[in-house]
């Protein structure tokens, strides 16, 4: 069985293939726009912002072949972008004109109600009669990542299959006859995207069985687990955990702590439930052309079944090879987005940005944050920041935003402030936390990851004042890190804070909490999740 599928090179198309070829399908490539005419069955994944995607459609002759196809009520299956480019319009830096096949304008989630946005992460569907691709949905959650969406009217309700509550509700898939689309991702919504994608490309098949019910009811807290990876001595690439951030054994070898191979255990933590997988890249790869950087392999495989979402940090920098071949970070990005990650995290990069950005006052459009946003959306960059305490005795002290600790200093200390690091947290740099997260936000992050080296690897709980002040101060999604050591540090980290998701390494690694009983308890305390 073929499967046609419409990939016009932006963002990571490789789930889609992947989950396809999961599923027992064949991929055709559309080249030409005859190859849309031509398809049995068509899925258009759009990745990335509407305007490039609508340019590259009429450039090449493919809009006026979807809009044909579409109206021939052909097999079409839409994903993210692929539901809002059949829209009249969208606002994204626009108005920039859609496909116009189905009534109604894309815009901006309300950011003011309190509601982050980007919208990222596992959220509920209300469910119409007749969806058929859903029906095996139930009552579970499904990834969403997108900052825009389209609105429910009296125009386009013929078409709507599902919505869902967030600050509006907004659509979350239609259907009509033959052609379907999802604002969802189902490649990265586990068994439950899955079921979705083989409802579309074997509608006849499938028995209608009743759907495992869920208890979803809105957006999700969600349980990230992440692997330290990094070339052991014998340059085979193993995941490690430091202990504030020294990840070497304390032996007469002095080795790399291995913690088996990262691609096995990302497929273990997968099975296991984890909401998203967090590769961190703490290696210098200075020595590979770009193609060849073993972490892109990593990603290959990993993405071949893991059918949630993937991040990648460490190392998306410019960088010149040992060929003397120079890369931007916006390739070197691109190259992990083909290699399967979902999301890229920039480090001591996004450090420098922000400390020019507070002096300039002015965004040039060149760094890595402002470049890859633009060109993949703002919630494929997530901005891991690494800040240290720094004790005070009175909040005056200086030009940073200091806080009063809920815990005094080691000399009875009352306030701190948290001052970013860069390189692995071995340089203090002149900017806090609190500065460089409103900072990164301005210039296109979309989500921050907020470390603790103070926290990190200590097992004494998240920190909490820390979090509170970061994710108070801005409005997009804030991930906890560093110092989870039981499962009742994840209920306090969301109940002290608006954390959107939590994240751990060593404890899931060395088995100490699995990821499971993370969630039993979180259930149990009331805390919406994923099960």
């Amino acid at each position: 069985e073929v499967v046609t599928l419409l990939d016009y090179g932006a963002g990571n198309v490789r789930s889609v293939r992947n989950a396809i070829r999961h599923l027992g399908f064949q991929i055709k490539d559309v080249q030409t726009p005859a190859d849309i005419l031509n398809a049995g069955r068509l899925i258009f994944p759009g990745v990335g912002a509407f305007a490039p995607a609508m340019d590259v459609l009429n450039k090449t002759g493919m809009a006026e072949a979807l809009c044909a196809y579409i109206e021939k009520d052909r097999p079409f299956l839409g994903i993210c972008l692929g539901l809002q480019l059949l829209f009249e319009s969208s606002t994204e830096n626009g108005p920039v004109t859609g496909l116009g096949l189905i009534p109604g304008v894309v815009g901006k989630f309300d950011a003011s109600n309190g509601f982050r946005v980007p919208h990222i992460g596992w959220d509920a569907l209300q469910i119409a009669e007749d969806s058929e691709i859903l029906d095996e949905v139930g009552n579970r959650h499904v990834y969403f990542v997108h900052s825009y969406r389209a609105m429910p009217s009296e125009e386009n309700k013929e078409w709507i299959s599902s919505t869902c509550d967030y600050g509006d509700t907004f659509i979350a898939s239609v259907r009509k006859g033959n052609v379907h689309a999802v604002q969802f991702h189902p490649e990265k919504s586990g068994d439950v995207g899955l079921s979705v994608l083989r409802r579309f490309l074997l509608p006849k098949s499938i028995p209608a069985k009743n759907p495992t019910e869920g208890r979803a009811s809105k957006l999700a807290k969600r349980v990230i687990a992440c692997l330290d990876v990094r070339a052991n001595d014998n340059g085979d690439l193993v995941v490690t955990k430091g202990d504030q951030y020294d990840v070497r054994e304390n032996t007469e070898e002095n080795e790399v702590r291995n913690l088996g191979k990262p691609v096995d255990l990302a497929g273990q933590y997968y099975l296991d439930g984890a909401d998203e997988v967090s590769f961190l890249n703490i290696t210098g790869f200075r020595d590979f052309p770009l193609g060849d950087l073993p972490m892109l392999q990593v990603l290959r495989y990993t993405s071949e079944n893991v059918f949630v979402p993937l991040t990648v940090g460490g190392g998306i920098r410019d960088f010149t090879d040992s060929n003397g071949r120079y890369y931007s970070s916006l390739e070197v990005a691109s190259e992990y987005f083909r290699s399967g990650a979902d999301k890229i995290s920039i480090g001591s990069d996004a450090v420098y940005a922000a400390e020019e950005y507070l002096r300039t006052k002015v965004k040039t459009g060149k760094s890595s944050i402002e470049q890859i946003s633009r060109v993949y959306g703002n919630q494929a960059v997530v901005v891991s920041i690494d800040p240290r305490r720094v004790y005070l005795s009175s909040p005056n002290d200086l030009e940073f935003k200091a806080i009063k600790l809920s815990n005094p200093g080691p000399n009875g200390e009352e306030y701190a402030w948290y001052q970013c690091t860069v390189s692995g947290g071995r340089e203090g740099r002149p900017i806090g936390a609190n500065e460089l997260a409103k900072a990164v936000e301005e210039l296109g992050a979309g989500e921050i990851l907020l470390n603790c080296i103070d926290c990190d690897g200590q097992g004494k709980g998240f920190d909490i004042d820390l979090i509170k002040l970061i994710s108070d101060a801005v409005s997009i999604p804030v991930i906890a890190s560093s110092g989870a050591g039981a499962a009742e540090h994840f209920s306090e980290v969301f109940k002290k804070t608006s954390a959107s998701a939590a994240l751990a390494a060593g404890i899931f690694h060395r088995k100490e909490v699995p990821i499971g009983s993370v969630k039993e308890h979180l259930w149990k305390d009331g805390i919406e999740v994923r099960i």
